[in-house]
């Protein structure tokens, strides 16, 4: 598949699957241009539901309709997808055990000139601790679609993060996908860059581009749903390499960061001096975070604020290059 935009993915999917499972809905909080998802109303004009600027109440009505048996698929900017939403969602969806799929477009960074009041850098953290939620960030238009289909499937909620514009196709088309399952988009022996969502991803393979030029051997580890996360994954690669390094495009305080860091440390392999994990070669795995540093958004062009807070290619080779030491 050639590069193609998130949003794409995601409306061409619920289409159709839409034909076929008439209890699919979808919801709008007036951003059809943004989201693409007025294809889905012209195409399936009674089951789709424009709820006006008014995103709380949208998750209601999606509750409301899950209780009836439907499948509401609710989305909008990642910053009211979460921020905005987020009593609404936990209680109405999550506590009441409903079927809730709620989308969050133009995560971190991408969300460029619509500046910090609408870059969410935090949801992840947010969304993280809602009891039972499945968590995904796909890393190009094939893992969407994928994942777009098992949460049709699969009762529950689903929180779905995905930017909206072009990104480069990096699996086939029948790759298989499950929520849980990370991927190893490349094998390292030096360090792992354990990365979530398009942009980090994509940051990482060109990261360990420059790596190899210096004789330093770098993988990647694409988490694709941070909850459940990947764990046996994560302390496979932390056997083979000498550090691991996360790179998100959100606060790396209770995200992808904090994730990879519980779990490395509930299993012994943060310190040089710590004890032996099962199948550690190296006895131990030096350990960083690439992500938002406790700061706010603003504005600027994408590949601007990449490198305004550190998610750029030389900061992450930086980054390599001081814990290899």
């Amino acid at each position: 598949m050639a590069d193609k935009e998130m949003r794409m993915a995601y409306v061409d999917t619920i289409v159709a699957l839409a034909e076929k499972n008439k209890n699919i809905v979808v919801l709008e909080a007036d951003l059809m241009s943004c989201t693409n998802t007025g294809i889905f109303k012209k195409t399936y004009p009674d089951r789709f539901f424009n709820c006006g600027i008014a995103e709380a109440n949208m998750i209601g009505i999606a509750a409301g309709l899950s209780t009836l048996g439907k499948i509401p698929f609710a989305s909008g900017f990642g910053c009211f997808s979460s921020r905005r939403v987020y009593d609404q969602f936990f209680l109405s969806a999550n506590y009441a055990k409903l079927n809730v799929k709620l989308i969050g477009t133009d995560p971190g960074v991408t969300a460029a000139f619509n500046g910090g009041t609408h870059m969410p850098f935090e949801e992840l953290a947010l969304m993280r601790v809602v009891p039972k939620l499945t968590m995904i960030e796909p890393s190009d238009p094939v893992s969407c679609a994928a994942f777009v289909k098992l949460m049709a499937e699969e009762y529950g909620c689903h929180y779905l993060r995905i930017p909206r514009k072009p990104v480069p196709s990096l699996y086939p088309e029948n790759e298989v996908f499950k929520f849980g399952q990370a991927k190893v988009l490349k094998e390292g022996k030096d360090v792992c860059f354990v990365a979530l969502g398009s942009l980090m991803v994509n940051q990482s393979l060109k990261a360990c581009e420059e790596l190899a030029k210096e004789g330093i051997s770098a993988g990647v580890l694409d988490i694709l749903t941070l909850k459940p996360i990947d764990k046996d994954a994560v302390l496979n690669q932390a056997g083979k390499v000498r550090a691991i390094i996360t790179a998100e495009n959100a606060q790396i305080m209770s995200g992808l960061g904090s994730a990879v860091a519980e779990i490395l440390a509930e299993n012994c392999c943060v310190t040089q001096n710590c004890c032996d994990v099962k199948n550690n070669k190296n006895g131990w795995c030096k350990f960083a975070r690439i992500g938002i540093n406790d700061e706010f958004g603003e504005v600027g062009t994408q590949d601007y604020l990449v490198n305004r807070y550190g998610l750029d290619v030389a900061s992450m080779v930086k980054k390599a290059k001081e814990l290899l030491g």
